[in-house]
């Protein structure tokens, strides 16, 4: 019963925080935009987590499914048509079908031959982005601009920061309540018993390859969502979008909140994005913080600072 209550106390906090933040993070020299960022590099964590915590295998390349939606995203709306809606489909699965292939490829490998395979299919996109110079804008980028969402009875103004972030809070919140209950189905089980015991999962006669390549693109479904949102938050995406170092940032933000937690990867998010925003106005070594955040997390906190915090309060 205990359990029960703090689970929902935990869930009503981290609903209040976000239906709040653009209200109060002015108070504390933060600014609209800055909570859209934590928002969507959070859903991207939390999707990365989804396979690295919860299925139990190392992946550094969704960056390249988190490019290719927002690039998919400001193709569509720059040169097809100025839809947001239509184009953030189209950016989801762009990144989807990029991760099914790729995860249908690796799901055979295990360790660190899957960790490298993700990086080098990783660096390939980058790569292709970085010289298509005719299509992607090359190192200089790709510039577009989100459109308003007409509703029938209404246009949604997206162009405002404040209406874009509760756009985007609704994408997080579809997202999070989709993994939720993939997590507590018997596929979550299923993903959980491979990651404590995969030899004992196939002795049960589960179909592992299938599961991980299943799980594969599920977290990259996830994690284009999130890329479509960030190509239209910034109203621009670039080669480093797709970087093997982007996928690495959002492994780090798991550990850093907590790999085996749900929200964890949100709370680790929030701080790893408004410590670069704030230490990097004061240095450029500003990596060296946040790598020092994350060597005592993995020193001192194992389960990350969830754990911490829910072992404060059991």
């Amino acid at each position: 019963m205990n359990n029960i209550f703090g689970k929902s106390l935990s869930l009503i906090i981290v609903w209040a925080i976000l239906l709040t933040l653009p209200s109060w993070i002015g108070n504390i020299g933060g600014y609209t935009d800055l909570a859209s960022r934590v928002l969507i590099i959070g859903l991207a964590a939390m999707a990365t987590n989804l396979l690295v915590g919860h299925s139990g295998v190392m992946a550094f390349g969704h960056a390249a499914y988190f490019g290719l939606s927002a690039y998919g995203t400001g193709l569509f709306i720059k040169y097809l048509m100025p839809s947001t809606p239509i184009g953030f489909l189209v950016g989801v699965l762009t990144g989807a079908i990029g991760g099914a292939i790729i995860g249908y490829l690796l799901a055979k490998l295990r360790g660190i031959y899957f960790a490298l395979a993700t990086i080098a299919f990783g660096q390939v996109f980058y790569f292709i982005a970085f010289r298509w110079n005719t299509v992607t804008g090359g190192d200089n980028g790709l510039t577009f601009h989100r459109q308003p969402i007409d509703l029938g009875f209404m246009q949604l103004d997206i162009s405002s920061s404040l209406v874009f972030y509760y756009t985007a809070l609704c994408v997080f919140a579809v997202c999070a309540a989709l993994m939720a209950i993939l997590l507590r189905s018997p596929f979550g089980h299923t993903l959980q018993a491979m990651r404590e015991n995969e030899r004992r999962a196939r002795f049960l006669g589960i179909p592992v390859n299938r599961h991980l390549w299943l799980a594969y693109t599920l977290s990259c479904v996830f994690v284009a969502a999130a890329g479509s949102m960030y190509g239209m938050l910034n109203n621009f995406v670039s080669p480093h979008n797709l970087h093997w170092t982007q996928s690495g940032d959002f492994v780090l933000m798991a550990v850093i909140g907590g790999m085996r937690s749900f929200w964890g990867p949100l709370l680790g998010a929030a701080i790893f994005v408004i410590a670069q925003d704030y230490l990097s106005s004061w240095t450029d070594s500003w990596m060296f913080f946040i790598g020092l955040i994350f060597v005592l997390v993995v020193l001192f906190l194992p389960r990350g600072i969830v754990g911490l915090l829910q072992r404060k309060t059991s």
